[in-house]
């Protein structure tokens, strides 16, 4: 049975399952449009190519249904053939080019969600027509008022951002989280976008380094403009933001306690939140959408990089629209898909990989230690800790394994990297229960990292290699942390360090 249904396909439909096509046999697509039907079959999506909107070329059986031509009356038309085949299925349906109230009403009695860009960006302007007329004394926050609570609606949250950008006495420092990911990237220049349009100057700017291959392809191919920390001097800024992380000092480059203006974030807080204003919202996939949101709402276009750089923070964040992914992520990425610069995300999802991966992969797979569905691996001494989140993805494929945790050391920091598939174990909580009480750790629930002071190590002479030490302090707080499983905390409760540290 075909899990999921292609109905039609357009940029839209492209964006909800691109990459859905990748070794995945329960997307099926049908079509009639020739271009479209090559496009996929070149990307490996099984595809029928067939009228749409006739039931006969469906499959037996589907869960989720996503109708996407740009077609809007086609659309209708399948939306209702596919209701009355599968009545129990998920069915979201693009509501195609210039389509008419009547349709979208029609769509909307069918289908369970109906996704329309054009009109998504429309209310958001109508939203920001009040902009200006904000009062900048309303412009503070807390994190209780952005989580959830009655001030976190969404047509006050521009006016409010913008007050506060315009209070500021000079300009901004937008700063990620530190060895910044896509979303984190595209989330501080989409921010430093909005700030120039109120006539604040911004640097986007992180610590660390961007040394994942397919980060560094992004930047360079897309000449991303970004600062690093040895560049800048916090003085010469009257205000700070941070994004896709939620608090000073905490896997960032800012001294702890540094007092901040702006926080957007997607990440549970793990502690309090201080700022002037707060925006973290949990349900959303991305960081990026939630910037995709600011600039819709306030009429500002994403030139052709920064729509690119958000599709694909987004899609990255969300391992492409599977993973704690949101309606707003879908409607985010088909706004910026318009805009996006499709043939250079191709460019950077197929970056050269380095001889200090193939190492860390190999040496990853030659000292692994499985125990009964789960791997820990010591890889030694590394130059590249991002080679470490390839490796841990990479032995995920294996045979029977369903979590998996590579980790090394440099620096004077151990660093770890844990991915989980078909497991109710969330990793997340796995590292911070082995190694949270020694370090920082935390993540996702199929996705998380760790930091651990190498100094813990007390036994080991500065002289010695530290591997055995390391693998045999961290494999049995790892393997320990398995077979005694933390109990859930409650949601919404802080559990300690970590929301920002997924890789």
């Amino acid at each position: 049975m075909a899990r999921r249904l292609l109905l039609g396909c357009s940029p839209v439909g492209n964006a909800l399952v691109e990459r859905a096509r990748k070794g995945n046999a329960d997307l099926l697509a049908v079509t009639d449009d020739g271009g479209w039907a090559s496009t996929l079959r070149d990307r490996n999506v099984a595809t029928v190519e067939a009228d749409p909107t006739n039931p006969a070329a469906y499959p037996d059986g589907a869960t989720t249904v996503f109708v996407a031509s740009d077609d809007p009356e086609r659309n209708v038309a399948a939306a209702r053939a596919a209701r009355e085949r599968y009545p129990g299925a998920t069915l979201v349906a693009h509501a195609g080019t210039a389509a008419t109230d009547e349709r979208v009403a029609t769509l909307e009695s069918v289908a369970d969600r109906v996704i329309d860009p054009v009109d998504a960006v429309a209310d958001r302007v109508r939203h920001a027509i009040d902009v200006d007329d904000a009062d900048p004394d309303e412009s503070g926050g807390s994190a209780a008022d952005e989580v959830g609570g009655p001030a976190a609606d969404d047509d006050e949250r521009p006016p409010r951002l913008l007050a506060t950008l315009r209070d500021l006495s000079g300009p901004l420092l937008v700063v990620t989280h530190d060895n910044p990911d896509p979303d984190a990237i595209a989330s501080a220049i989409g921010l430093a976008r909005i700030a120039e349009r109120v006539g604040v100057p911004a640097d986007p700017c992180y610590g660390g380094a961007i040394t994942h291959q397919e980060n560094r392809a992004m930047v360079n191919l897309l000449d991303l403009s970004l600062r690093t920390f040895e560049e800048i001097d916090l003085d010469d800024y009257g205000g700070v933001a941070l994004v896709d992380h939620s608090r000073a000092g905490i896997n960032d480059s800012l001294p702890e306690g540094t007092p901040v203006d702006v926080v957007i974030d997607h990440h549970p807080p793990r502690g309090p939140v201080e700022g002037r204003f707060i925006d973290i919202r949990p349900e959303a996939g991305a960081t990026g959408t939630l910037i995709e949101e600011y600039l819709s709402r306030l009429e500002i276009e994403p030139n052709r990089a920064l729509a690119t750089t958000l599709l694909y923070g987004i899609r990255i964040d969300t391992r492409d629209f599977t993973r704690e992914v949101s309606v707003r992520d879908f409607e985010a990425a088909a706004s910026l898909i318009l805009r996006a610069d499709v043939a250079t995300l191709e460019r950077v999802e197929s970056p050269s990989m380095g001889p200090e991966t193939f190492r860390v992969l190999a040496t990853a797979i030659e000292c692994r230690d499985v125990r009964d569905s789960a791997i820990a691996s010591c890889v030694g001494e590394i130059a590249d800790r991002d080679a470490l989140a390839q490796a841990s993805e990479r032995l995920l494929g294996m045979e029977g394994i369903a979590v998996t945790f590579v980790y090394s050391y440099m620096d004077g920091v151990i660093y770890g990297s844990a991915r989980a598939r078909g497991t109710d174990r969330d990793v997340g909580e796995l590292l911070r229960d082995a190694l949270g009480g020694v370090g920082s750790a935390g993540g996702h629930v199929d996705m998380a990292g760790a930091q651990v002071p190498l100094g813990i190590l007390e036994d080991v002479p500065a002289a010695t290699d530290p591997s055995a030490a390391v693998e045999k302090f961290v494999s049995r707080r790892f393997f320990e942390a398995i077979e005694d499983p933390p109990s859930q905390p409650a949601e919404g409760v802080p559990t300690g360090d970590g929301a920002e540290f997924p890789d």
